[in-house]
């Protein structure tokens, strides 16, 4: 594996699952791996799990890291090429970039949606900088589309905790106050894609997602018919795709937070969600409490699908 930005790059989903529980089961097997490799980190936005388990990963690699948070204690970087630089960013990527590169084995970027211009969002403008210019491997620690470390934990955890070969799995739209990417969503949903479960997307109409990564997915806008019977209830607020309307809030009715009267028509489902979440907008006390919730076995994961990832990396180096 050279780069790492989408389920397309991890290869047989069967032979990742099987990566994911070696991992799991020794996580310090492979130290060697990473012996005098540098893992450079690099966020232009914030970040806990993503940081923390991915530093995590690399040390258990036996990886030299740093992190570089690109909006405190770093120059502003311009990403537009060929503007004239008179306004507040005075380094380039088109030399930071290299820069970086030059320090290190293998590049981690988390960049986000800015709903600025769909068009730069879904070209992954600032990922596909670091792939170009930077001479190393790049993996996404979530970009503006896809956020394949957390859809790849979500796969592992669904099946640790499977009660059946074919579990349905559902993704339901949440409200949240204010405009969201939906890479989470998209990730989730091209992971989910990629398996033989009965996969559902539940969401407002005007919320739908690009069909590339919906694909034979089933949407229905019927919430409790989507919830029936379903064995994952995976929550997440997503703003609009679709324009005129792309990047803005259309709606935050609480009648889509997820609560035990929704959850009551499923097959005791668990509920998932990446973290952060917003109680009681995203998902009711009593749900994420309750010992249906895996929130935090999710989290934890996060860790083995990252371990997964720079260890296909680094044995391509």
């Amino acid at each position: 594996m050279r780069n790492f930005i989408s389920v397309k790059d991890i290869g047989n989903i069967k032979d990742a699952l099987l990566k994911a529980k070696e991992v799991k089961d020794n996580p310090f097997a492979n130290q060697d791996l990473g012996k005098n490799k540098t893992a450079l980190l690099i966020f232009f936005n914030s970040s806990l799990r993503t940081r923390l388990s991915t530093q995590k990963a690399a040390l258990n690699l036996g990886m030299n890291v740093m992190v570089l948070d690109v909006n405190q204690g770093a120059w502003k970087l311009e990403t537009e090429t060929g503007v004239i630089m008179d306004g507040d960013k005075p380094e380039h990527m088109l030399e930071a970039i290299p820069v970086m590169g030059a320090y290190c084995d293998v590049i981690g970027v988390r960049s986000f949606a800015q709903f600025q211009s769909k068009a730069d969002d879904y070209n992954e403008t600032v990922l596909n900088q670091f792939i170009k210019y930077s001479g190393k491997p790049v993996f996404s620690m979530e970009a503006a589309t896809r956020h394949p470390l957390q859809s790849f934990a979500d796969l592992i955890t669904i099946e640790e905790f499977k009660k059946k070969a074919k579990p349905k799995v559902v993704l339901t739209w949440a409200p949240h106050p204010k405009a969201l990417p939906q890479a989470v969503p998209n990730s989730f949903a091209e992971w989910m894609n990629a398996t033989d479960y009965e996969f559902v997307i539940t969401h407002p109409e005007g919320y739908e997602l690009h069909e590339d990564f919906v694909v034979d997915a089933l949407v229905e806008y019927d919430k409790e018919k989507a919830y029936k019977d379903a064995d994952f209830i995976y929550a997440k607020n997503w703003s609009a795709f679709t324009d005129p309307n792309y990047g803005k809030v259309l709606s935050t009715d609480r009648d889509w937070t997820v609560d035990a009267k929704k959850m009551s028509l499923t097959n005791n489902a668990y509920f998932m969600h990446c973290l952060p979440v917003r109680r009681n907008m995203i998902v009711a006390d009593e749900v994420i409490d309750s010992p249906q919730s895996i929130v935090i076995p999710e989290a934890a994961n996060r860790v083995v699908s990252a371990q997964v990832v720079l260890s296909e990396i680094l044995k391509s180096l």
